[in-house]
């Protein structure tokens, strides 16, 4: 017997208001053109007898609607190939339709910035007389594909949010994996053309998630028009009457109809040159919304591939590569700030300043490093397309172009600048306006440098470094402090803590008598090269709602006549003033070669307070041997052959 349940007592989300504003961001989409007046209904007003899964598996596909998220939908078709991600994503065990218990309330979990992150959403549905206007299963009776697809929206923002997106973003999304793109026009990417096929095991065809993507309008069917994201359901060898042997892929097109021409349609010419029993076995294997391309067809019509790293039920990547499992997995933050670690590409001097990290193998093997940057929980995508893998060049709405380079090095004795001038051992290739950048590599055992870093000099962003292999391996930080302005050149910085302390070292502005009790820092510059040489920021550590007014004065004397020069009331040749009531300060300077000492200060005197102050200095080095465009492979200039990476 069916359990009753009262709408007015069922769940509403007050985060995500069933009403326009969860349905647009800017109006920057045809959304806004394609949809009609809306209505939010729960679904069992849509159907008589809904749920969240069909019987059949071939009935819970998605169905497309008219939300351009069709690089979504390619991802959930991943999670109907593995129960434990789909579990993952969508814990099992909440009361649904007719059920007691019931309350209107679904929870779904994405991983984001490298955790998983619970999203709840009601299950009111936005349709259009009376039918879902967005995503659907083939079966009109289930709805996990359309809640999903709530909850995902709500991640970002809004539905039209969703408009336009990459696949390789959905698939770690759902998954916490890793995916890579790979470009099938590029013959520089790693894994192009023809190359691209023997690649794949068959074992790892059938394992891995495979999406592929047109950025033009096929030839076979132009309806598809520009930039659609389709599945690859299976990828198999098969040999012609004569013996020819021939790769064909049975490709899935989330709209929900075949949409495509070409040899190997239902009534193609293909199937003719095989065996007729083989030919009735595949085309028995399709589906609604499937079709089959051959290898040339493939290759001719299509423009990338995504392809997902498979995932154990203990959490274990497999490589695509060799098919060995990642078991060990480490990830780290870090961030590009400008003045002090976005140093750029190799191009420039300020290289160095960028957060650098040491990777230590244990053991020889297999080890995948991928680069991805942390957005905030909810962004307005672009609804403009993205260029091909491999390196895309066309700027982003909320990403860097952004690499990952890799030395190896005697950690006993390492010098860093000679390092990072030299080849490095691996590397993701180019700078791209990706989301994640992905480096499969073999080590030996021993230490590695690892230096993240955006190609535009002083772009800020939050990162995540991710290391999986199938050897043992420790991640942990560089503490090499390197510090560059935006004026160019190469900087070093050095930090001092310290502590203005009442009755002690707390004397306060100059205002005071007692100002000269103040801590002293002693300061030497060296090189003036024309331009800003010295930057120096003062951080205090109190808590944001008692935070004391801070400045700082530099004084053209050594630390012994400090206290001469301030009874004389003999002016500062920089200061920080006025005190500010901020967490930092700081103040970008020319300063002549000579002994300087800083008095860090509160405005108030007997105020005590911890703080750091960072000096940075800029120092006289060479220039990085590197020259490197955006999109392409980086060309070595410090040997005599030029070397892509």
């Amino acid at each position: 017997m069916e359990a009753e349940t009262d709408d007015d007592a069922l769940f509403e989300d007050p985060d995500f208001a069933a009403d326009d504003s969860a349905l647009f961001a800017e109006h920057t989409t045809p959304l806004s053109r394609l949809v009609g007046p809306v209505t939010w209904l729960r679904p069992q007003h849509i159907c008589k007898h809904p749920r969240l899964f069909p019987d059949k598996l071939t009935d819970a596909y998605p169905k497309q609607g008219i939300l351009g998220d069709c690089w979504l939908l390619c991802a959930c078709t991943m999670l109907l190939k593995s129960r434990h991600l789909l579990e993952k994503v969508m814990p099992p065990g909440p009361s649904v339709w007719g059920e007691r218990g019931y309350c209107g309330e679904f929870q779904f979990r994405f991983w984001r910035n490298g955790r998983w992150v619970e999203v709840r959403v009601d299950d009111r549905l936005p349709c259009v007389n009376n039918t879902l206007c967005f995503s659907r299963c083939h079966s009109p009776a289930a709805f996990w594909v359309s809640l999903l697809e709530k909850a995902y929206a709500k991640l970002h923002g809004s539905y039209e949010s969703l408009w336009a997106g990459q696949v390789c973003e959905a698939v770690v999304d759902l998954s916490g994996g890793v995916a890579e793109r790979w470009s099938l026009k590029r013959t520089a990417d790693t894994l192009a053309g023809k190359i691209l096929f023997p690649k794949l095991s068959e074992a790892m065809r059938k394992r891995s998630y495979i999406s592929c993507c047109v950025h033009s309008a096929p030839a076979a069917t132009p309806e598809l028009g520009e930039f659609h994201a389709l599945s690859v359901m299976e990828w198999t060898d098969v040999k012609t009457s004569d013996g020819e042997e021939v790769q064909l892929l049975r490709i899935w097109n989330p709209w929900g109809r075949m949409s495509w021409g070409g040899a190997w349609t239902k009534s193609g010419t293909g199937w003719s040159s095989l065996d007729p029993s083989c030919s009735m076995e595949l085309l028995g294997r399709t589906k609604e919304g499937e079709f089959w391309v051959d290898e040339k067809e493939f290759l001719q019509e299509f423009d990338e591939l995504t392809v997902g790293y498979p995932l154990s039920e203990d959490g274990h990547l497999q490589s695509i590569y060799t098919g060995s499992f990642l078991k060990h997995s480490l990830q780290i933050g870090g961030r590009w700030v400008r003045g002090r670690s976005a140093g750029g590409c190799r191009n420039n001097s300020s290289y160095s300043s960028n957060p650098k990290f040491w990777l230590r193998v244990e053991e020889g093997g297999e080890v995948l490093l991928s680069l991805l940057q942390c957005g905030p929980w909810s962004v307005q995508r672009s609804c403009t397309p993205q260029p091909p893998g491999g390196g895309s060049t066309q700027q982003h709405p909320q990403y860097q172009a952004i690499a990952l380079h890799l030395w190896r090095v005697d950690k006993k004795r390492f010098n860093l600048m000679r390092t990072l001038n030299s080849t490095p051992c691996a590397s993701s290739r180019t700078h791209a306006y990706e989301r994640e950048v992905v480096m499969n590599t073999q080590l030996t055992a021993g230490f590695y440098l690892l230096v993240p870093s955006t190609f535009l000099q002083g772009a800020e962003g939050k990162f995540l470094l991710r290391v999986h292999s199938a050897c043992p391996t420790k991640l942990s930080e560089v503490k090499v402090s390197v510090q560059q302005d935006c004026v160019g050149g190469e900087w070093e910085s050095v930090s001092v803590c310290g502590r203005w302390a009442a009755g002690s070292t707390a004397g306060g502005g100059r205002n005071f008598s007692s100002h000269g009790q103040n801590p002293r820092v002693p300061l030497t510059v060296t090189y003036d090269p024309g331009g800003t040489n010295i930057i120096v920021t003062l951080r205090q550590h109190s808590p944001e709602n008692n935070l004391h007014a801070i400045g700082f004065h530099i004084y053209t004397v050594p630390d012994g006549e400090v206290d001469m020069v301030i009874s004389s009331a003999v002016c500062p040749v920089v200061s920080c003033v006025p005190h500010s009531h901020s967490q930092e300060v700081s103040v970008q300077c020319r300063l002549p070669p000579a002994d300087y000492t800083i008095l860090p200060s509160t405005y108030e005197p007997e105020h005590s307070a911890e703080y750091t102050l960072t000096i940075a200095r800029r120092i006289h080095r060479k220039v990085m041997s590197s020259q490197e465009c955006l999109g392409q492979v980086v060309q070595e200039i410090s040997h005599v052959s030029v070397m892509g990476l």
